[in-house]
């Protein structure tokens, strides 16, 4: 199990690695290309328990963003040019 574990985790840091800034992506579809689908609240606490990882270019399959933190999460995403409004990045 821990294999499997370190092998999650090296996907999803692959997948993040490869996003610029001003591209977003949901929970899900980082998951998905991770080659694990179905785990989108797996990656969504490995953004939560991993520090450096760029947290704030993930958002839910709505767009919205992280519960509690909404206003540092804009704040990141609007420096990087993402629109954001209402607590979810704005369709372009």
């Amino acid at each position: 199990m821990e294999r499997a574990d370190a092998s999650f985790t090296e996907a999803v840091i692959e997948v993040l690695d490869r996003l610029q800034p001003g591209e977003v992506m949901a929970y899900g579809e980082v998951a998905a290309e991770a080659g694990y689908p179905g785990a989108a609240r797996a990656v969504g606490n490995l953004l939560r328990t991993t520090p450096g990882l760029p947290w704030w270019r993930i958002v839910t399959a709505t767009g919205r963003l992280v519960p509690g933190n909404e206003t540092e999460h804009a704040a990141r995403l609007r420096s990087e040019g993402v629109g954001v409004a209402r607590g979810r990045v704005a369709r372009r």
